[in-house]
């Protein structure tokens, strides 16, 4: 550690009075000694140091088995770590694996004996769980196209990964407020949703000595989580060369001035809240001089960060393959039949996007047809069409110990269940959350359903919902707006029905979702609601 704790004296939360004497990266010391005795030994104020490592006590945590979060940077794998990533749903994760918003995969059910040859097997092959949690620069994001795609400025695959390696295990920057998650995308289509990041570098140019520079303009101050907020736009322009320095000034900026006093308020987001972005952009320009101003931005639209379909790589004569996975849930079968068809037809790769789907890169055209016909794709599809190809979902109340409601088991039913009632030119981006943090990106979605509990007619306490509509990452972005009214789980199909045979009849020629919101207002979503409540009283 080369940097000067200068908040030891101020008035700090338990975490942070903790982190003042063992640093989170020191899980990785401790592991080998602690798992000589039983779980229960191990004292409850010490779990925060496990998400340093990529894990959390599952529930019920009396048990000792952990979610455990692979780290992927830009979330591209090869056919070894792939199947090594099978192995591990196959020997401790009930044969299941998950795939998340930020590229990466995660587990269930991994003991806490097991772990330290969990984690030799998962270093062997070039991964780690290190920073996958906890209070430190989590999984950094890209274009999950980036380096085949058409519609970006240049390939970022090099920047990823090289802010990756500089505060991958650097215990400079292993001690922040709370999580840092940073996003660097050049696909014109915001793929790298860069207003829900902490940091976001997004697609630019610059005339810079007379010619026009490819690069990036940056955001900062994003999230989601119980009080969301969207990045902030610097007046800064940032070379591919100098990303790596500006990212490493604003987590700088961060450790040594976010909050520690109240974990609710230790996200970047409230610094810059409260500082303005100009005080931040002052201070960070001290750190990086020289900075040109923003450039003109070269971001059109929004993809949500998906890449679905068969489409041509920028690569003549390839593909890739985006596969719907829906819940992003997958058996260890079926996402070994996906790295079989990766090894025999692809390049050696696997990727991951930001709305729990994969990817094939690299098939040759005249390798479609039989790509196209392999067994996997009579339950996966390639054709993005319909409701349940462009949902996300969190863990939910069957692992997660926040969450009010249970998700992944009702999300895939429910949509496949109106996806049978419609269809839609446009798609639709439906999420489902078990609580108000945010895991599934309720905030930017068309219809966001957040899990809660409500009273039942008999006053038991049951699993419920409230929906809210409009969100978007669009001209900076909208998050959507809570309409009133709770929703039993019984109640959920019907209340989305209505929602979605509105739009259904009231939609112009090609019009999205969230114009269709913004032509209509939110007045008119709650008249929808309350009547369907109305009717089901």
């Amino acid at each position: 550690m080369s940097y000067q704790v200068t908040w030891a004296d101020a008035k700090l939360n338990k975490n942070e009075q903790s982190k003042l004497n063992e640093d989170g990266l020191d899980i990785f010391r401790d592991l080998p000694e602690l798992v000589k005795h039983p779980f229960a030994a191990i004292d409850k104020s010490y779990y925060m140091y496990f998400k340093f490592a990529g894990l959390t006590v599952q529930k019920p945590q009396e048990q000792g088995n952990f979610m455990m979060r692979v780290k992927i940077p830009d979330g591209i794998i090869n056919v070894k770590q792939a199947r090594h990533l099978a192995a591990i749903a196959a020997e401790y994760g009930h044969d299941q694996l998950d795939l998340t918003t930020r590229q990466a995969v995660q587990y269930h059910w991994i003991p806490f004996a097991k772990l330290p040859e969990v984690f030799a097997g998962i270093n062997a092959v070039g991964l780690t769980t290190q920073g996958a949690e906890g209070d430190i620069t989590r999984n950094v994001i890209d274009n999950p196209l980036s380096g085949i795609d058409p519609d970006e400025l240049f390939d970022t695959r090099p920047t990823v990964r090289r802010v990756h390696r500089l505060f991958q295990g650097n215990r400079d920057y292993s001690n922040l407020p709370r999580k840092f998650k940073i996003s660097i995308n050049s696909n014109i289509y915001n793929a790298g949703n860069a207003e829900i990041n902490d940091l976001a570098f997004v697609p630019a140019t610059k005339k810079i000595n007379g010619r026009t520079v490819k690069g990036f303009n940056v955001k900062v101050g994003g999230g989601l989580g119980m009080r969301p907020y969207l990045g902030l736009g610097l007046d800064i322009f940032v070379t591919r060369s100098q990303v790596a320095a500006v990212a490493e000034a604003a987590v700088q900026l961060y450790r040594d001035n976010g909050y520690r006093r109240s974990r609710s308020k230790a996200r970047l987001k409230f610094l810059i809240q409260d500082w303005g972005v100009a005080e931040f952009e002052t201070k960070l320009r001290e750190k990086v001089p020289d900075l040109a101003t923003a450039g003109d931005s070269a971001v059109v639209g929004w993809s949500n960060g998906t890449a679905l379909g068969i489409h041509e790589q920028r690569q003549a004569g390839y593909y890739y393959v985006g596969v719907s996975i829906p819940a992003g849930r997958l058996q260890t079968a079926d996402f070994s039949a996906f790295v079989d068809l990766a090894e025999k037809y692809g390049r050696d790769e696997i990727r991951f996007d930001h709305g729990q789907n994969l990817l094939i890169p690299y098939i040759a055209a005249a390798d479609l047809p039989a790509v196209k016909a392999a067994p996997i794709f009579k339950k996966f599809s390639y054709q993005p069409h319909s409701l349940v190809d462009f949902g996300t979902t969190c863990t939910g109340a069957e692992y997660c110990n926040l969450a009010y409601t249970h998700t992944k088991e009702i999300f895939a039913p429910l949509l496949k269940r109106l996806d049978a009632q419609f269809s839609f030119e446009q798609p639709v981006h439906i999420t489902l959350t078990g609580c108000g943090n945010g895991c599934a990106h309720r905030s930017v979605a068309d219809i966001g359903i957040e899990g809660l509990t409500a009273k039942t007619k008999d006053g038991q306490r049951a699993e419920a919902f409230k929906i809210a509509v409009g969100g978007s990452l669009l001209a900076g972005g909208h998050f959507n707006e809570v309409l009133k009214g709770k929703l039993f789980t019984d109640q959920l199909y019907g209340a989305l029905a209505a929602l979605l045979a509105d739009y259904q009849t009231q939609q112009l020629a090609a019009e999205t979702y969230y114009a269709y919101f913004q032509r209509l207002g939110i007045a008119h979503f709650q008249a929808i609601l309350d009547q369907y409540l109305a009717q089901a009283a």
